[in-house]
């Protein structure tokens, strides 16, 4: 006879790259805790996604961010997990009917790393020289910076992406610190970039869970992990983002900032080729978050005009 103490109390969804599993390990810690149970009582199931399966080619040309949620949120939807735990920045901004990205854990270090083993910034490489990155804003960004590199497409987890750069597939690359960090491979990194000089995609840094709306017991639980701020970041963040029509086929970045109550956000858009850039700021309370996403992407949106994001 099972034992009543065997039987799962959430089901969690996830990736299974080690990335993802780490997160997924870190809201299953954190809800175990949060409701006095043993973690064995929630448990992990990793799904594969079509953006684990297509390796060959960059996603914006495969269908975008949606790839890697696509499995995991009909599997939530058939009621085969309770949750789903993703990156918010592999979140597109427009989810599937009936579910929810609304809480999230404390935010890590939004930045991006820059690792190399040929120069110690990205101002020191040699030029010609090749990153290599998958993310468009990361393209957009160095050619912005430096319109003399070449880019070439680095996909792959993140142990995958710096064993290539180790097999001379690139002269650098660019990784998220925050999944350095949780990999406990920070010490790879040759140098952090700052916010301010290399701003972040919309969500990096942040685990979001996503429940189905009616499923009002695991809401109620999810609820007891929410990290109020970075919610509210995230909600400037992904107004921006919806207002722009954001996906892995346009380069944008976005970090929002809490403080004191105040919220204070800045945003950018960067042609696909580096040539143009322009970006926008805004302050306000926290309790006007999406609205003041949104205004900025407003903006930009009217400042920029409709064929900024066509390649040339």
């Amino acid at each position: 006879m099972t034992q009543p103490s065997k039987v799962p109390l959430l089901r969690i969804g996830t990736r299974g790259s080690p990335l993802a599993l780490a997160q997924a390990r870190e809201v299953q810690s954190r809800l175990a805790a949060a409701c006095g149970i043993a973690a064995e009582r929630i448990e992990i199931k990793t799904i594969r996604t079509t953006g684990d399966a297509v390796q060959d080619r960059p996603l914006a040309t495969a269908g975008g961010k949606g790839l890697f949620t696509k499995e995991i949120e009909e599997a939530l939807l058939a009621g085969s997990i309770d949750l789903a735990v993703h990156s918010s920045k592999d979140m597109p901004t427009v989810l599937p009917d009936g579910l929810l990205l609304d809480a999230f854990l404390p935010r890590e270090d939004p930045r991006d790393a820059f690792i190399s083993r040929k120069a110690k910034a990205l101002r020191d490489l040699p030029q010609g020289a090749v990153v290599g990155t998958a993310s468009l804003r990361r393209q957009a960004l160095v050619k912005h910076l430096r319109p003399d590199l070449k880019i070439a497409t680095l996909r792959g987890n993140v142990e995958t992406r710096l064993r290539k750069l180790d097999a001379g597939d690139a002269d650098a690359t660019l990784l998220a610190v925050a999944g350095l960090k949780r990999l406990g491979l920070l010490g790879a990194a040759t140098m952090i970039l700052a916010i301010d000089a290399f701003l972040p995609a919309v969500g990096q840094g942040a685990i979001g869970i996503e429940t189905r709306a009616d499923d009002e017991a695991t809401r109620a639980l999810v609820t007891r992990i929410n990290d109020a701020d970075t919610a509210m970041a995230l909600a400037a963040e992904r107004a921006f983002l919806a207002v722009l029509d954001g996906s892995c086929r346009t380069p944008i970045a976005g970090h929002a900032r809490v403080s004191d109550g105040t919220l204070r956000f800045r945003g950018m858009i960067v042609r696909p080729d580096g040539s143009e850039a322009h970006e926008a700021t805004r302050e306000g309370r926290c309790a006007a978050a999406a609205a003041i996403g949104a205004d900025a992407g407003r903006e930009l949106k009217d400042r920029a005009g409709p064929d900024f994001f066509a390649q040339g």
